[in-house]
């Protein structure tokens, strides 16, 4: 197999990975403290992350990568899984993939913005359009439905993709799995006495399932998947491995409806399928035309 091709396939598998956070985090928090899971997830992926770089005897960050792998830290480490634990209180784990639309969008917006680029007009149009349609959904719902949950979501997507843009550039020095790892040990310390202040008083009424969606979160959404997607970013291209995200509410909704028995209605499935194109079209255009001249 070239290096191409395994770059779509390990990205492919992490996609996979990454779209069983939402169900296995709604299963969590139904019988455990959202706070809880957000750090108990972190400590147990940072101290598997901590064996692996002293395994393998990694290099420490240099000191100018400390901001930018605690940017990582407080997007996919802490801000997303914070977030979407404590949204997933209030809504679904069907309800809340819609927004996971987003996130490739979200991710496209800080790199473009962090690399100082110009896209095309047109790349706006489709983020307008893809925002407003997330945003008639979760009116469509009505206002009464959970408008906390929405907009913990809406903030969990924005700080995951500035938490992916963060990492992506920060890789290229550091390297895929590792700029994980260094983000869970840098923000052990502080997710440790977070767990140890929330720890439930008796875990008698957690169930079986809760703990197996802890140990999904802990295993493989905040490791195992980021070393399956780093490496075919890596290995097949960030632009071009990047879109298999397009598929992720695809397989979350489908894992919702299996493992949950939630309802996907065809409304959903109809916003879904316009976010995936829109954000598709948004990353068509995120580059910027170079003049001929330069181009030649």
């Amino acid at each position: 197999m070239d290096k191409t091709a395994s770059g779509w396939l390990n990205g492919f598998v992490g996609v996979l990975i990454f779209s069983g956070s939402l169900p296995a985090t709604r299963v969590a928090v139904m019988d455990i403290d959202p706070t809880f899971v957000t750090s108990a997830r972190a400590v147990i992926a940072g101290l598997l992350g901590l064996v692996l770089l002293l395994v393998f005897r990694e290099k420490r960050p240099q000191r100018h990568d400390i901001l930018s792998l605690i940017i990582v830290a407080l997007g996919v480490v802490v801000g997303f899984p914070l977030l979407t634990a404590l949204a997933l209180k209030h809504v679904t784990a069907a309800h809340s993939i819609i927004f996971v639309g987003l996130l490739p969008l979200a991710t496209a917006i800080f790199g473009v913005l962090r690399g100082g680029e110009r896209p095309r007009p047109a790349f706006w149009l489709f983020s307008c359009l893809g925002s407003a349609l997330v945003a008639g959904f979760a009116l469509a719902q009505g206002v009464t439905a959970s408008p906390v949950g929405d907009g913990l979501m809406l903030a969990a997507i924005i700080v995951c993709g500035l938490g992916y843009a963060e990492g992506a550039a920060l890789s290229r020095r550091l390297g895929g799995w590792q700029v994980i790892c260094w983000a869970l040990v840098l923000s052990l310390p502080v997710m440790l006495v977070l767990t140890l202040v929330t720890l439930p008083p008796s875990f008698a009424p957690v169930g079986a399932n809760a703990w197996i969606g802890l140990a999904y979160v802990s295993l493989f959404s905040m490791l195992i998947g980021f070393v399956f997607w780093y490496r075919g970013l890596a290995q097949g291209g960030i632009a071009a491995v990047g879109q298999l995200q397009l598929l992720q509410p695809f397989f979350g909704l489908a894992l919702a409806a299996t493992l949950l028995h939630e309802q996907v209605s065809p409304l959903m499935i109809v916003v879904t399928l316009g976010v995936v194109a829109c954000v598709f079209g948004a990353k068509k255009f995120a580059r910027q035309d170079l003049p001929r001249r330069a181009a030649a």
